[in-house]
């Protein structure tokens, strides 16, 4: 009985591989994804690349919450700050290389998710949302009065991209981009194999009713504070990419408004789709680009007006809109074959 929970799950738009279930298109798609990754430094100044890549980490790793266990976090940037945080000071004060570095900010960030997920889970809803805001929060607060270790108001300068004494990946931002991606690519690789996996199952089960999982047989809180504290990790994998890049951890990474940001992400380019974190990221980090260097003010009332209009034109975000039409397509040209097959 336990196993049809996870086989017979009710099907949603999330449940569906973004490539509906014909495996030569996911293929495609993971090509064009992967030399879009490989080009991106050539089109875009490297450094906005490297932030795109790891923003796409982050909304990917929000979204195994948001989309694929139906948790809304504002809290991730606890995570996302914290690993900074973390990544920055072991490289700065024991000269680890960058990998090294941001696996340690990782860990910490899934240590630090392991109690606030464990208490949070028992909330749903906007509860839940609001207890992970709140324990951001105090994680924020720690780190502004906490001005020795963190800098506070400061923040952290300084931070080197040591790399095993190769001195192109360490002074020059193109090759370190190519240096980092691996760690990108390997989160996300991580996230795609959380959400096809029976665990993952188990996640969309608890999302769409969890008192049947729960009635099954299932520990619902346990699938979800593993969720939450590998979510976490991932975000930690993101942030610590992202603090090696800048040289540079603000305390603002730890504001419940970079939560926001990556919310609006995830729901920019789709909820429960994983390619639609990637593409709000693009999307945003695009346009905030391009506003700043043309000297406009006024980023955040633009890309909040792009958010609402995407979500009142899209439905489903951005990608979750353009795979809904190619799916639904793809069953009515199935559903013509078939009565076509009858008639004959």
């Amino acid at each position: 009985m336990t196993q049809s929970v996870v086989t017979e799950a009710p099907a949603t738009e999330a449940d569906v591989p973004s490539t509906g279930s014909d495996p030569r298109v996911r293929w495609v798609l993971l090509a064009v994804g992967l030399v879009a990754a490989l080009a991106l430094p050539w089109f875009v100044y490297p450094p906005v690349a490297m932030d795109i890549v790891a923003l796409a980490l982050f909304a990917i790793a929000l979204d195994i919450l948001l989309g694929f266990t139906g948790l809304l976090s504002f809290g991730h940037a606890a995570f996302w700050g914290s690993s900074a945080y973390v990544t920055g000071l072991i490289a700065t004060h024991y000269g680890a290389p960058f990998p090294v570095a941001v696996l340690a900010g990782a860990v910490f960030a899934m240590i630090l998710a392991l109690p606030i997920g464990y208490l949070s889970v028992r909330r749903s809803g906007i509860y839940f949302a609001m207890v992970t805001l709140a324990f951001a929060q105090m994680v924020y607060f720690i780190a502004y009065q906490w001005s020795g270790l963190t800098g506070g108001e400061n923040g952290l300068q300084g931070v080197p991209r040591t790399f095993f004494g190769i001195d192109l990946v360490e002074t020059e931002s193109f090759y370190f981009y190519y240096a980092a991606l691996p760690i990108i690519l390997l989160g996300m690789w991580g996230a795609w194999r959380i959400v096809h996996s029976p665990f993952g199952r188990v996640l969309m089960a608890i999302r769409d009713n969890s008192q049947r999982a729960r009635a099954l047989g299932y520990e619902v809180e346990k699938y979800k504070v593993i969720a939450f504290v590998l979510s976490a990790g991932l975000t930690g994998l993101a942030g610590g990419v992202f603090a090696i890049n800048h040289g540079f951890v603000a305390l603002t990474e730890l504001h419940w408004s970079t939560s926001g940001e990556v919310v609006l992400m995830t729901v920019l380019g789709g909820i429960g789709t994983l390619w639609g974190g990637i593409l709000g990221a693009f999307l945003t980090v695009m346009l905030a680009d391009y506003l700043a260097s043309s000297g406009f003010q006024g980023i955040d009332l633009v890309t909040g007006s792009v958010f609402v209009l995407v979500v009142l034109l899209f439905r489903r975000g951005v990608w979750g809109t353009v795979r809904h039409r190619y799916l639904a397509r793809r069953l009515r040209r199935a559903t013509r074959r078939g009565a076509a097959d009858t008639r004959e």
